[in-house]
C-alpha cells in the first residue's frame, strides 16, 4: 500500500525502517479525543518513551494539514493535545482530510491503513473499536473490525473498550478472520478488567511466539492479527462495577441522544467523572502496558 505524494515518515522512523530495526505505531485519538489536557500530552509523551525503553522507535500517526504524518515531534504532539477541533479520523475520513488540507487524529483503523502505508508492522494502542451495544437497531459497529481483515498490521490492545458488545465484537471478528491472541491469558481481555468470559483464540506466552504467529501471517498474504494484552492486576477495576457504571453511562447517552462516532469519547469522559478517575487512571496504564509490549514484539519480529 502507498501513499505517493501525501505520506510524511520522520526521520528518525524513516531510518528505523530502512535499516530494519523495530518500530511501533501510535494513535493519535488518545490525545485529541481520548483524555483531557494536559493528562493526554503527558500520556502520549510517556508512551513514546515505553517505546522506546524496550528498544523500538515510536511512531505516532496523525493527519496534520493534509499529510500523514508518520512520526511526529514535540510541536505537532502538543498542536493535537491542545487543539480541540482536530477531526476524529477513520479510514473512511482519510481522503477528505487530504483532499481539503485538513487535520484528523487517527483512530485505530486509520492508524493500522496509515501505518501499513509506511512498513510498520506493530501497532499499540488502548482497546480496539467493535460491535456496539443495542447493534439491532442501531448497526453501529467500529470500521476497526473491517481494517483488521484487510490490513497486515498486529494490534496490541486491552481488548475491546468495555462500553462494547464484547461477544459480537468477537463473533464478527472470527468471521472476518482474524486471529485473537492472548498474552499470557486465556480469556479476552475487556479493557479495565483482565476477563470477559470470553476465550482468545490462541495463548501465547512470549512476545517471540507472537512474533513468529505475525511472521507467518506475513507470509501467507493474511491480514491483521489482535494481539489481546490485559491490563496490569494492580490497575484493573471491579468487572461488576464498572459494568454496572457503563449502563448508567449509556442510559445517559441515551436520553441526550448522543450516537455515532462521539458515543465512544462521552462514554470514556463520563465514566471518568463517575468513577472518580479511576477509569482514566487505568486506561493509562493499560496503554502503558501496551506500548511496551509491542515494542517488544516488534523487536522480536
Amino acid at each position: 500500500m502507498a501513499a505517493p505524494g501525501v505520506l510524511d515518515v520522520a526521520p528518525e522512523v524513516a531510518a528505523a525502517l530502512a535499516a530494519g530495526r523495530p518500530v511501533v505505531a501510535l494513535e493519535s485519538t488518545i490525545v485529541a479525543h481520548g483524555m483531557p489536557w494536559p493528562r493526554n500530552l503527558e500520556t502520549a509523551r510517556m508512551l513514546e518513551a515505553e517505546v522506546r525503553a524496550g528498544g523500538a522507535v515510536p511512531a505516532t500517526i496523525a493527519i496534520l494539514d493534509g499529510r500523514l504524518r508518520v512520526g511526529l515531534d514535540p510541536s505537532a504532539l502538543e498542536r493535537l493535545a491542545k487543539d480541540g477541533t482536530v477531526a476524529k479520523a477513520s479510514r473512511r475520513d482519510i481522503a477528505a482530510l487530504v483532499a481539503s488540507g485538513g487535520s484528523g487524529a487517527t483512530t485505530v483503523s486509520a492508524t493500522m491503513a496509515i501505518a501499513a502505508m509506511a512498513g510498520i508492522a506493530v501497532f499499540a494502542t488502548g482497546g480496539i473499536g467493535g460491535v456496539h451495544r443495542g447493534v439491532e437497531s442501531t448497526m453501529d459497529v467500529s470500521a476497526d473490525l473491517y481494517e483488521f481483515a484487510r490490513t497486515p498490521v498486529a494490534v496490541v490492545c486491552a481488548g475491546a473498550k468495555s462500553i462494547l458488545d464484547i461477544p459480537r465484537t468477537l463473533e464478527l471478528l472470527e468471521s472476518l478472520g482474524v486471529p485473537v491472541i492472548g498474552y499470557r491469558t486465556d480469556e479476552f481481555p475487556a479493557f479495565y478488567a483482565r476477563t470477559s468470559g470470553r476465550k482468545v483464540d490462541r495463548r501465547c506466552e512470549t512476545a517471540g511466539e507472537i512474533a513468529a504467529l505475525l511472521a507467518a501471517q506475513r507470509r501467507l498474504g493474511f491480514g491483521g492479527v489482535l494481539v489481546a494484552n490485559p491490563i496490569p492486576a494492580e490497575h484493573a477495576l471491579d468487572a461488576a462495577s464498572i459494568e454496572a457504571t457503563i449502563a448508567e453511562a449509556m442510559l445517559e447517552a441515551d436520553r441526550r441522544g448522543i450516537r455515532g462516532a462521539d458515543i465512544t469519547p462521552f462514554l470514556l469522559a463520563r465514566l471518568n467523572d463517575l468513577t472518580k478517575g479511576a477509569s482514566l487512571a487505568a486506561n493509562i496504564a493499560l496503554v502503558r502496558s501496551n506500548a511496551a509490549l509491542a515494542a517488544e514484539i516488534s523487536a522480536a519480529l
